[in-house]
């Protein structure tokens, strides 16, 4: 008779061994995936169900110096984590591929210089066997971090001055793919409202741009804003409309910026796209939310998690996985904001 307050004692191996009537080694074989013969396997699966048997997944991880648990460090603050719906897509299509391979995520939010060395000091305690990385910048403390503790890593995107295993898209191209169909539209003053320039997907969009504007490219055209955000939209586009009244189109550095900047148009008493035309970039669920709705980029989000997530469990099943980049396709989207 079990005693309140003393727990139940747990099922062991022997328990299994003696319902089953088999030997503890043919036990630990079925347990690890070994050959034994199908009598043995049924008897002792239907003994672990019998006795309540749950393998003690923590011991044996100690036994083999692995976590069974890969981090998923996000550079960004909380409330665009919550907002930006690229950002749940990677992190859906990571948490997929890990859960195949019976890992677990472990999500890190960097969002301070106090996150910064919390989240430091939890990979240097050895909880994570690997990291996917999404919005690394240049000279980050996290990756050095994980670069001097030779973690198994995959990058989201691929940050200037990093040698290591990276998964992304080419948004430079894409941008000045984008570009050049809207200006097939036959706007000339067209502007960019250039968000996230200290990382390389910020940076990237921007030089795509003025790749294909050329010699028609304006600087005081560009407005910069520091997050992928709605509110970084709003504000952006109004700064541009004061300075530039007789724009003719706009490149939103992202779907939710762009969302934001049609705001602005709209309370500007312009119209979209009659007056100004705007475009986004990643075909997230902004896109589909503006009125009109959003002509961009399709950045296949959940794909690029799935990739990143996949690398870095080949580098824990021990292969050799080379620092190149994985670039995924980026199809533009035509819709009526253009």
């Amino acid at each position: 008779m079990a005693h309140p307050g003393v727990p139940p004692r747990r099922s062991t191996v022997h328990d299994v061994a003696r319902a089953a009537g088999v030997s503890r080694g043919t036990v630990s074989r079925v347990l690890n995936g070994g050959y034994v013969s199908d009598a043995a396997r049924e008897a002792i699966e239907r003994a672990i169900r019998d006795v309540g048997y749950v393998p003690n997944n923590a011991a044996r991880n100690l036994v083999r110096q692995r976590t069974q648990a890969v981090g998923f460090i996000v550079h960004e603050p909380h409330a665009l984590f919550l907002e930006d719906p690229n950002i749940g897509g990677i992190m859906l299509g990571a948490n997929a591929t890990l859960s195949d391979a019976d890992y677990q995520m472990v999500c890190l939010v960097v969002d301070s210089v106090r996150d910064t060395d919390r989240v430091a000091r939890y990979l240097s305690g050895g909880f994570v066997d690997g990291v996917v990385i999404v919005s690394a910048r240049h000279e980050d403390p996290i990756t050095d971090v994980v670069e001097r503790l030779a973690l198994p890593a995959a990058f989201v995107g691929h940050p200037p001055g990093i040698n290591a295993a990276w998964v992304g898209v080419d948004n430079r191209g894409a941008a000045r793919a984008l570009t050049l169909r809207f200006r097939e539209t036959g706007r000339r003053r067209i502007g960019m409202i250039a968000a996230a320039l200290d990382r390389d997907s910020g940076a990237d969009r921007l030089a795509g741009f003025r790749d294909a504007m050329g010699e028609d490219f304006a600087p005081d055209l560009i407005e910069q804003v520091e997050l992928y955000s709605y509110a970084d939209g709003v504000a952006g586009m109004t700064r541009l409309l004061e300075r530039a009244p007789d724009i003719e189109g706009v490149f939103a550095a992202s779907d939710a910026v762009a969302a934001g900047a049609i705001e602005a148009i709209k309370a500007s008493g312009r119209r979209v796209p009659r007056d100004i035309g705007v475009v986004g970039f990643d075909d997230s669920t902004w896109a589909r939310r503006t009125v009109p709705a959003l002509s961009t980029v399709h950045q296949p989000a959940e794909g690029v998690g799935r990739a990143a997530a996949a690398t870095v469990l080949a580098q824990l099943g021990g292969q050799d996985v080379p620092d190149a980049g994985q670039l995924l396709p980026t199809p533009i989207i035509w819709r009526e904001s253009a």
